[in-house]
């Protein structure tokens, strides 16, 4: 397994030796796969990257992508500029999803212990609530913090079920129709748990249930943003411009992240503005479907997250925005 330190050891090389590494795993997976691969492409900024890159080196390996009805509009169009590209979808809606098995708050790793506690047997129960295993072994990681104990009583349920049912299901049945085996994505920059997977797996994971290759594993988004912009590449409408954030960064004018536009994973770390309060901005009809409908409203204002905002025209002819 990588160490910490080695997994920061790879993330700040040059992205020229990044590009090279990434190159390397590509090559090695297409090899042992005999071409039989694909790139799992979201349409956001961190699939566009992978794609020109698996693509400079095997121009006929397809995406697959799964419209999972919950994109931002800006990201659907993109997909359909993109050649080669078979479109999947769920067989239930994001609606029944949060119905059936919950909302996704407020990281993936307690909605799925919040979920576990309320409906597994009495041995995980105790493991969630306590940390303690059925021989009676303290796991501090594998309970519940004290601070999202309150979320058990929640008058909703919670799980992180959605990304299961609405991508992973999909793109994994038509990898297994056609035998192919995916390129994907994700960093270990993107979250604990992606870092955790990476250490383990490294780029190429072969001997997995899911076998599926990630050439961007140690990159972080500043490599993806700098490469984007010396390649242009067409970023979707959704992210905006690619600026200098100053002290040698890059950042988006608009979305930094996309993904689902209703994800409520770490949405209470954000300042605002935060991404519900940016749809309420961008998107008041979207915005106001996810409060509504979905039910988001209430389940917002349980868990402390601000979700309103709008844009006031001030006299000098600027745009000031109102929380």
């Amino acid at each position: 397994m990588l160490s910490e330190y080695d997994l920061r050891t790879r993330q700040s090389m040059p992205l020229s030796v990044k590009v090279r590494m990434a190159e390397a795993r590509i090559r090695e997976w297409y090899e042992h796969y005999e071409g039989q691969v694909c790139v799992s492409d979201s349409g956001g900024k961190d699939s566009m990257v992978l794609r020109h890159l698996v693509r400079n080196l095997y121009p006929e390996v397809p995406s697959v992508h799964c419209d999972t009805g919950v994109e931002y509009p800006e990201i659907r169009e993109a997909i359909r500029l993109v050649d080669n590209v078979t479109i999947v979808r769920p067989r239930i809606p994001f609606r029944d999803v949060l119905a059936k098995y919950g909302y996704p708050i407020p990281s993936k790793r307690i909605a799925q212990y919040i979920h576990e506690a309320q409906g597994k047997g009495e041995a995980t129960k105790r493991l969630r609530l306590v940390g303690i295993d059925s021989r009676g072994v303290f796991h501090p990681m594998s309970k519940i913090p004290a601070k999202w104990l309150f979320l058990l009583s929640a008058p909703f349920p919670i799980s992180d079920r959605c990304c299961d049912v609405l991508k992973k299901h999909p793109l994994n049945a038509y990898m297994k129709e056609l035998g192919r085996f995916p390129f994907v994505g994700t960093m270990a920059a993107d979250s604990g748990q992606r870092a955790q997977t990476y250490r383990k797996l490294g780029c190429n994971a072969y001997d997995t249930g899911r076998p599926r290759s990630t050439p961007l594993g140690p990159w972080t988004e500043q490599d993806v943003l700098e490469y984007t912009k010396a390649h242009g590449l067409p970023l979707a409408k959704v992210y905006g411009e690619i600026v200098d954030a100053g002290g040698g960064r890059l950042q988006c004018t608009g979305a930094s992240r996309t993904g689902c536009i209703y994800c409520g994973f770490g949405c209470h770390l954000e300042k605002p503005i935060n991404r519900f309060q940016r749809l309420a901005l961008t998107y008041p009809k979207l915005w106001a479907y996810a409060m509504d409908t979905l039910g988001y409203r209430k389940v917002l204002t349980y868990i402390g997250v601000p979700f309103e905002a709008k844009a006031t025209h001030e006299p000098k002819g600027q745009w000031m925005l109102e929380l």
